[in-house]
């Protein structure tokens, strides 16, 4: 029998979470979505290890514990080591630049000193 080697895996799912969260009490909705979440990525995506993404997060609670959406639209990927990982379908991230921001400190001196020396 071949062994499957793991590959870096990329889907879109539109998850229904109101099927799920119904079962519960009102104040305990949002987390039932999250937790359905959670699960319907681990059962397609064939991992345990599942995170979400901040954005995420914020659109399920959003409109509070009481009300969260009916489906969410996630873009997920899988990498080597099995981590999943769930951002919301079209949000993009921004490239972390290489290039040192100047220190809050560094900036303010810069400042201080170019007026002081107009004055001399």
């Amino acid at each position: 029998m071949a062994k499957k080697q793991d590959t870096a895996v990329e889907r879109v799912y539109n998850v229904p979470l109101r099927k799920e969260y119904m079962k519960v009490a009102r104040w305990k909705r949002t987390k039932k979505a999250v937790i359905a979440l959670r699960e319907f990525l681990s059962r397609h995506m064939k991992s345990e290890d599942v995170r979400l993404s901040k954005e995420l997060n914020e659109q399920l609670w959003e409109n509070g514990i009481r009300n969260p959406p009916h489906h969410v639209k996630v873009s997920v990927k899988r990498d080597d080591k099995g981590v999943v990982r769930a951002e919301l379908f079209g949000e993009k991230k921004e490239a972390k630049s290489t290039a040192k921001k100047p220190a809050k400190k560094e900036a303010i001196k810069k400042e201080e000193e170019s007026p002081a020396e107009e004055k001399q």
